[in-house]
């Protein structure tokens, strides 16, 4: 694994190692497109994603560069994102087709994703300028990898093991009251923030997976499978506001019936869901865990 930390390596060397690695594969992706345009972008974005969590990880050891660079790195992704939204939609009305309980609504779901496949077609053609932003992003990357390398850390082991525990407690914190607000209530935007959270936990098992491979790997599948449940709720909750916003995409009344009725059925099942794995993923408390992976470090670091 290349996102990852090795408990033998200095930790400034290693954490500038890992993140120069994503903005490099994001920049090959960008020119060389081996899947298409749309797939490179798709996964450039994952590589942005990666590094704003590493960074969260040390946010509290270099608080002005975390918040700088995940400004950045956030305004990138967001600069080749109208397509691939769009391309999400058309997936997520696909999902719902696959799981249609009657013949009717198949067939409904079916005029659905047709029209969302000809709006996806329709945003990707006005693009004209898409050639521009990603060659702006490859300069944005190229200037992000720039200031990562004048980044420096203690590197005791200790001060190390300290660094990774409190960041680690702060993400499990804040995906504890993410997790609070989900219980509460049924909001999509408690929904995201638990995503988000469980996203970043994700992440950083990988970051840590030397600490102790089997269990980060266990704990890793666990949270990126809760991660793909939450990504399905905010899909719907995305789709529902488009064809608020565009009733016309939904079709005739009886199409946009169906499509309603599937959505809200969905969104039921994937709340539960996601409520029951992100009890599990997220079973110990902050402190507890994140005093174990500071010992787990430290082990792994003699």
């Amino acid at each position: 694994m290349s996102y990852a930390f090795r408990p033998s390596r200095a930790f400034t060397d290693d954490f500038k190692r890992t993140g120069a690695e994503q903005f490099e594969q994001a920049i090959e992706l960008l020119r060389l497109r081996p899947d298409g345009l749309h797939e490179a972008i798709h996964e450039a974005r994952k590589c942005f994603k990666r590094v704003r969590a590493l960074y969260r990880l040390i946010a509290a050891d270099a608080p002005l560069f975390q918040r700088q660079e995940n400004a950045r790195i956030r305004d990138m992704a967001r600069n080749l994102s109208t397509v691939r939204d769009a391309a999400a939609l058309v997936e997520n009305a696909r999902y719902l087709h696959e799981g249609a309980r009657s013949d009717e609504e198949e067939k409904a779901l079916d005029h659905v994703c047709s029209r969302l496949l000809e709006r996806r077609d329709r945003i990707a053609a006005s693009e004209t300028d898409i050639e521009d932003r990603i060659a702006a992003t490859i300069v944005n990357c190229e200037q992000a990898m720039a200031a990562l390398a004048h980044v420096s850390f203690d590197d005791r082991r200790r001060k190390t093991a300290d660094r990774l525990a409190k960041g680690w407690r702060r993400t499990l914190k804040r995906a504890a009251r993410a997790l609070e607000a989900c219980q509460a209530s049924t909001e999509a935007a408690s929904f995201h923030e638990l995503r988000k959270r469980a996203q970043d936990y994700r992440m950083h098992l990988a970051l840590l997976h030397d600490a102790w491979p089997s269990a980060m790997e266990a704990k890793r599948l666990d949270a990126k499978a809760l991660v793909e449940v939450l990504g399905h709720l905010n899909d719907l909750d995305v789709m529902t506001s488009v064809v608020n916003e565009n009733p016309g995409l939904a079709g005739n009344s009886q199409d946009q019936a169906y499509l309603i009725s599937a959505v809200i059925a969905r969104q039921e099942t994937l709340r539960l869901a996601a409520l029951d794995r992100a009890r599990n993923v997220f079973l110990d408390a902050p402190d507890d865990e994140s005093r174990t992976v500071r010992l787990l470090w430290l082990e792994a670091s003699r």
